[in-house]
């Protein structure tokens, strides 16, 4: 299958097929990793069909997740055997066929406090867990669980604490680059005839009577207005839902709350441990996951009353996971160990729970008048089961001229079998990355990393290093990654501004000490060469990334969210009137 770039010229060819008045089956609404697989089930279904999103891939929720793919294993002490089954089910499909290039199994050690009990009852849930994980078909390639004494557990793990534990049980669930999976699941919507955009905000929706027959579109780089048909609206904008609900002037059917969660970021040589660690807390759990060469911490789970758009960590969020983790530690973490932390929210269906961290993971799907599908709550990890749902909703509203279009009425979904763009060819490529770096002139662990970032696309961008020689040198400032890697992000990926690049299609933000500020003006020059930014660009794309990163500083000083959501929102002002 080719694989379309998601250049400028192709954002400009999309905005073009999507204002020249043909209707679409389906337009999705919402560039989160809900809404990209939304438009990948409904195009490969043979509908029209458009993804608009008003910002970039996976700027919300789907971008700062725990990066794990799981079943949910806190969730069967809930009883909810249906939804770890299910979420097993995805993440077998997920490590083994649809994105086996960004999906790798990760261990954990659950540390056990009592003798008995509680390695019997531990045991006993785990075991569940991997039996569930055969039932679905799709387990293979993940070890089963063991169970190890307290001098195993510590010969794993020699940070933990030796009065922490009296044992502990060791299991596996896999890590996913989340921002990188919904970048992909976008442009493989695009490789199969889906027009795809990146900011374009939704402003309102078009009715012909009780009927939704459109979406306007405001087009952010331009401002230009303009609207676009469509026979079904399928709205999967996250914690934005009751807000594009409202668009369509009915009382919302669906309601979401937001949940906080924030990780840290701390250096792989702070924590000494291979496995990762679950650990109970007084109202949950919390992960410590190998990432790389850091250790991401999270998460909490607390309402969120502010506006969606800058969810903020504060110095009370970051001092109770530190004081968490280091009650089973023997060198305690401190606030200097910490290189950076980010924030996201969770849409969850509002429920009679008091507590988010109670509310249910499961999602629903609702016609709020007739046109409008609205899909909301679910997990990561479900994702294709949620776009499937979605787009089922909206294909029992289509009229009788798309089944007459295809002969055979509209097919049922076939994202269970669609690998995404970078998986075929994946396994080759791994087998021969020797190969592959003797002629590309690059060692070994970096081509490793690059087939775990870009799968069988990898060819495309070691092209670019063919043709320009200086790509394959190191970014200055982030000398992890190549300068190529930010030439192909611009060229291949739809990233329109610099902190695309510093905060999704590469891990800059997250990975250095200084959070990519030293990476900000190199990385800016090499994607204004192809984006034809003039050198009064660069330097907004440089101040405007200098003065997220400030706010972002600015909020993890305050105590809590409501001065830290002021200064958020007073330092985001600025940064407008700034780029204006």
């Amino acid at each position: 299958m080719h694989a379309p770039a998601l250049s400028p010229e192709a954002r400009t060819r999309a905005l073009a097929a999507l204002s020249r008045g043909d209707q679409f089956d389906v337009i999705v609404i919402g560039g989160g990793v809900v809404g990209a697989g939304c438009a990948l089930d409904a195009v490969t279904r043979g509908l029209t069909t458009a993804l608009l999103e008003a910002d970039d891939w996976a700027a919300g929720t789907s971008s700062r997740s725990s990066k794990l793919i799981h079943g949910g294993l806190r969730y069967l002490e809930m009883l909810d055997f249906a939804l770890v089954r299910e979420a097993l089910r995805e993440r077998g499909l997920i490590v083994q066929r649809l994105a086996p290039h960004l999906a790798t199994p990760v261990s954990f050690l659950y540390p056990l406090r009592h003798r008995a009990w509680e390695r019997c009852y531990a045991g006993a849930g785990v075991l569940l867990y991997d039996t569930l994980g055969l039932a679905t078909g799709h387990s293979r390639g993940l070890p089963h669980h063991r169970h190890l004494s307290r001098r195993a557990a510590l010969r794993a793990c020699p940070a933990l604490r030796p009065d922490a534990l009296v044992g502990a049980v060791q299991y596996y669930d896999a890590q996913l680059d989340d921002a990188r999976n919904t970048l992909f699941l976008a442009r493989t919507a695009a490789a199969y005839g889906a027009q795809v955009a990146t900011r374009t905000k939704v402003v309102g929706l078009l009715r012909a009577g009780p009927r939704l027959v459109g979406v306007r579109v405001c087009d952010q780089e331009t401002g230009e207005e303009f609207a676009v048909a469509a026979r079904q609206v399928i709205n999967a904008t996250g914690v934005w839902t009751d807000d594009t609900q409202r668009l369509a002037g009915a009382d919302p059917t669906v309601r979401v709350r937001a949940s906080k969660g924030i990780h840290l970021v701390v250096p792989r040589d702070r924590i000494e441990a291979g496995p990762g660690l679950i650990l109970r807390t007084a109202t949950s759990v919390l992960f410590v996951i190998p990432w790389g060469e850091h250790w991401l911490i999270g998460t909490t789970d607390t309402p969120w009353h502010h506006a969606p758009d800058h969810p903020t960590a504060t110095s009370g969020d970051i001092d109770y996971l530190l004081t968490e983790v280091n009650k089973v530690l023997v060198t305690p973490l401190h606030r200097g160990d910490v290189q950076s932390v980010y924030a996201g929210l969770r849409p969850l269906l509002t429920g009679e729970a008091d507590a988010t961290a109670k509310l249910s993971r499961e999602h629903t799907v609702s016609n709020a008048r007739p046109g409008l599908v609205t899909v909301a709550g679910g997990k990561y990890t479900t994702y294709r089961i949620m776009a499937r749902d979605a787009v089922d909703m909206a294909v029992r509203g289509l009229d009788d001229t798309v089944g007459r279009r295809s002969g055979n009425g509209v097919a049922a979904s076939c994202t269970e079998r669609i690998p995404l763009l970078g998986a075929e060819g994946f396994v080759a490529l791994w087998n021969q990355r020797g190969a592959i770096a003797a002629t590309a002139g690059l060692p070994v662990p970096r081509v490793e990393r690059l087939l775990r970032r870009y799968g069988s696309l990898v060819r495309e961008l070691l092209d670019l290093v063919a043709t320009s020689p200086d790509l394959a040198e190191p970014l200055a400032g982030a000398e992890g990654y190549l300068a190529a890697e930010i030439a192909y992000a611009a060229a291949y990926e739809g990233a329109n501004h610099l902190t695309d690049v510093l905060t999704r299609r590469t891990r800059i933000a997250m990975e250095c000490p200084d959070r990519g500020i030293a990476a900000a003006r190199p990385a800016a020059e090499i994607m204004g060469r192809l984006l034809d930014w003039s050198d009064l660009d660069v330097d907004r794309e440089v101040a405007g990334y200098q003065r997220e990163i400030d706010a972002a500083l600015l909020a993890e000083q305050q105590p809590d969210d409501d001065p830290a959501g002021t200064a958020r929102l007073r330092a985001s002002n600025l940064l407008l009137m700034l780029t204006g």
